[in-house]
């Protein structure tokens, strides 16, 4: 074989053993990069399970806040009207004990 063969087939099974090396390490990267792919998408399931979480408790602060209020409004009506009765009721007694005071008066002037 001529020297210049050799340094060819030299050359040729060196650049082949390269080439398959750094095959082997850009398929063991994007299986690494694959995985962590995966692993980005797993947390940002979480995070979007997470964020509905808090939009659902949200909203049940909402209904309940809402019921309360609901309650106090309620509460305050009858509260309300308790107090409209028990006006509504001394006038009539106030009216009831001056009407009878005058008659009384009236008996006595008499």
């Amino acid at each position: 074989m001529d020297p210049t063969q050799i340094i060819i087939v030299f050359v040729s099974v060196t650049l082949t053993t390269i080439i398959a090396i750094l095959s082997i390490q850009v398929w063991n990267i994007l299986k690494e990069f694959r995985i962590s792919i995966q692993k980005m998408n797993g947390i940002l399931d979480e995070s979007t399970i997470s964020v509905q979480k808090v939009n659902k408790m949200l909203d049940d602060a909402g209904k309940v806040s809402g019921t309360v209020s609901e309650g106090v409004v309620q509460a305050s009506g009858f509260i309300n009207g308790i107090k409209t009765g028990i006006s509504v009721l001394s006038s009539l007694t106030g009216k009831f004990t001056r009407h009878s005071q005058d008659e009384d008066k009236g008996e006595n002037h008499e």
